[in-house]
């Protein structure tokens, strides 16, 4: 699977899309990368943060559990868990499938914001370099 240009990435392979602004905010749709994803291997089961919580870049947010292993999440900005992804509860392969469509994970409202808070993320070209270096 390609890497969509239309987002920011992290070195801990979320990524991240601007969705819009509610007016004091900026809204920001996170989720794992489709490397992330497949070395995970098969997806059974993922924690999400609750809606209200505060998350801050680098901050662990959440658990994803393969029937390899349990790893955590990372959020990318700052801000406050505005909408989480119920439906990964009763289909969490949904990840695995499309894990840069519906397999999203978090929505984060990130406040007073001028510009794209994700602008200091990684651009596409720069995580796929990062991805086939290692």
């Amino acid at each position: 699977m390609a890497t969509p240009d239309d987002r920011r990435y992290t070195d801990q392979h979320e990524w991240a899309l601007v969705q819009g602004t509610d007016g004091a905010a900026t809204v920001v749709r996170v989720g794992i990368t489709d490397h992330a994803q497949d070395a995970l291997g098969d997806i059974v089961f993922i924690q999400l943060p609750e809606v209200g919580e505060e998350v801050a870049p680098g901050s662990a947010i959440g658990e994803v559990e393969s029937t390899k292993s349990v790893s955590d999440f990372y959020s990318p900005v700052t801000g406050v868990v505005t909408a989480v992804n119920t439906a990964l509860e009763t289909s969490p392969e949904t990840v695995n499938s499309d894990p840069y469509g519906d397999g999203w994970l978090v929505e984060v409202a990130v406040p007073g914001t001028d510009g794209d808070p994700t602008a200091d993320l990684l651009d596409a070209a720069a995580y796929q370099a990062l991805v086939d270096a290692s």
